[in-house]
């Protein structure tokens, strides 16, 4: 009978027992696995949330990420200094949304029009080509020499998808000396290198001066269609050896001040066949008379291959620079030729003694400036409706 409490005690002592020991070492193995999984997820963490990862080491060559929580500091301030790398792979996204803004500030730095973004121009801004030059000036012979080498990338200004490329030389404010390079018959990357001489130019007033370059498309029949332009202020160059230049082509300004405005209309029917242009008014005119006024009236031709199909005219408004007309024309274009039509708008000035004056004109196209390409874009890709829109009168 004493034997029986002494057993169970030992049986209740060694099942204790066991069950301790399996206790400690189920604790002993959650432990190393939480250590070890919690290795494993901050090392996998890292490698996403960090720009030294190996999948975007190629772009870091190009751009500056920015540093965990501030999104938009692609570089650091001006007189601070540089992110250490160190410090940055060793800084853990604290939150999923850390890590959405690092990578959503990375896409907005590599989308386009991101940077250098100018407002006005925006991503929509014409590409017009640029052009290389050099200029120099010889101090014995007081002369300005100027050379004109090529240009790349010009828009195409003609029907066949080409230009007649040829540039004027200026040295403002004198407008009235000029020199120009060869036309360029078909090409839109010509060569011309081609060398002019400012002859008998003291020093003192070339530095005065601004060379202006335009470039222009050739036309026989009609005016010679402006591309862009360039202009440099010599007291900015150092003229004591020849400087060569590469500049991009820049919209040309009316040098003769501004001509005015005309809002007109365009409306397109394909099912009709016809173009509806609304010479609506126009605003601030030049005046052409003595007395400091015009009698404006508007001219519409309708052109299809460089060759004049067809004209209208508005009334003459008598005395008046700031004139409403309010008068539309038809004209029948079959849609195969829209790509080869230009409707060519003039702004006149009537004079009874002598042959009328031309205030202005606009050019509208397929392929005019931006402008009026847009007009044209807006009227084919609204038919049936009347697009309004202003237009800057040119020389």
């Amino acid at each position: 009978l004493a034997r029986t409490p002494s057993r169970d005690v030992l049986l209740v002592s060694a099942i204790i027992t066991v069950s301790l020991s399996v206790t400690i070492v189920l604790c002993g193995i959650c432990q190393w696995c939480q250590r070890k999984m919690g290795k494993r997820y901050k090392t996998s963490l890292e490698t996403v949330g960090t720009p030294d990862s190996s999948r975007g080491r190629s772009e870091k060559k190009t751009i500056k990420l920015p540093a965990a929580g501030k999104a938009g500091n692609a570089a650091p301030a001006p007189g601070q200094p540089p992110h250490d790398e160190s410090d940055r792979k060793t800084e853990p996204h604290s939150s999923v949304s850390d890590l959405v803004n690092s990578l959503t500030s990375e896409m907005l730095m590599l989308s386009p029009g991101s940077e250098d973004d100018e407002g006005h121009e925006g991503v929509s801004r014409e590409n017009l080509g640029r052009i290389q030059f050099s200029v120099g000036y010889n101090f014995q012979e007081s002369t300005l020499t100027v050379k004109i080498m090529k240009a790349q990338e010009l828009p195409a200004k003609d029907f066949s998808g080409t230009s007649d490329p040829f540039v004027k030389i200026y040295l403002l404010p004198d407008k009235k000396h000029k020199l120009e390079t060869k036309v360029k018959r078909k090409n839109l990357n010509p060569h011309w290198n081609e060398t002019f001489l400012f002859e008998g130019f003291p020093y003192e007033k070339v530095v005065q001066r601004v060379l202006y370059l335009q470039v222009l498309d050739y036309d026989r029949f009609s005016r010679n269609d402006p591309i862009g332009e360039v202009s440099i202020p010599l007291n900015k160059v150092d003229l004591t050896q020849m400087q060569t230049f590469w500049k991009d082509l820049k919209p040309c300004s009316d040098g003769s001040g501004s001509r005015g405005e005309l809002l007109l209309s365009l409306c397109y029917n394909p099912s009709a066949n016809s173009i509806v242009v609304n010479i609506i008014k126009a605003r601030n005119l030049k005046a052409m008379d003595i007395g400091g006024t015009s009698d404006p009236y508007v001219k519409v031709w309708l052109m299809y291959k460089d060759k004049r199909v067809e004209k209208k005219k508005t009334v003459v408004m008598k005395r008046c620079l700031n004139p409403v007309f309010n008068e539309s024309f038809a004209f029948d274009i079959p849609t195969e030729r829209l790509r080869e039509t230009t409707i060519v708008i003039t702004v006149m000035d009537k004079d009874r003694l002598s042959r009328n004056d031309v205030i202005g004109k606009i050019y509208l196209s397929w392929k005019s400036g931006p402008g009026e390409v847009k007009h044209w874009k807006d009227m084919i890709a609204r038919p049936r409706q009347a697009v309004a829109q202003w237009h800057q009168l040119k020389a």
